[in-house]
């Protein structure tokens, strides 16, 4: 299989305000809206991240015993990003942590309930990989 694009679609209420909102919080574009479906693209990366009408047509049922959905963007200064995202008034889910297994992340809630996770990484704690036995 070879992969061109990567992109993720989101049922979405609001599906038009939902785009706006990546495009003015994470430097998406809209390439499209009809209102029932957006498609957002990022200039840096190809990557798609599109809304559809929660109950439009198109839209298939969930499946049972999936909650929540994470769209995860790895940066190069998560903490630039999160100065400017609370500046901006975006609602902090999680504050930054520089996490053992060598990650510094933060989550901001976005558009329709979706959590936006900003991740940097950076060198992991040796004692930390070495009790989980893996390489440092």
């Amino acid at each position: 299989m070879q992969v061109t694009q990567i992109g993720a679609a989101f049922a979405s209420a609001a599906p038009s305000a939902a785009g706006s909102w990546l495009g003015e919080h994470l430097g998406f574009e809209v390439a499209v809206d009809l209102g029932w479906y957006v498609s957002t693209r990022h200039p840096d990366q190809a990557l798609s991240v599109d809304f559809v009408q929660h109950d439009h047509e198109t839209w298939v049922e969930p499946a049972t015993g999936v909650r929540g959905t994470m769209l995860a963007l790895v940066v190069t200064d998560v903490d630039a990003e999160h100065d400017r995202l609370v500046a901006a008034g975006v609602p902090l889910l999680k504050r930054l942590v520089t996490e053992p297994w060598g990650q510094r992340r933060m989550q901001v809630a976005g558009p329709d309930g979706l959590v936006i996770e900003l991740v940097q990484p950076v060198a992991p704690d040796p004692e930390w990989m070495a009790a989980q036995g893996l390489p440092s």
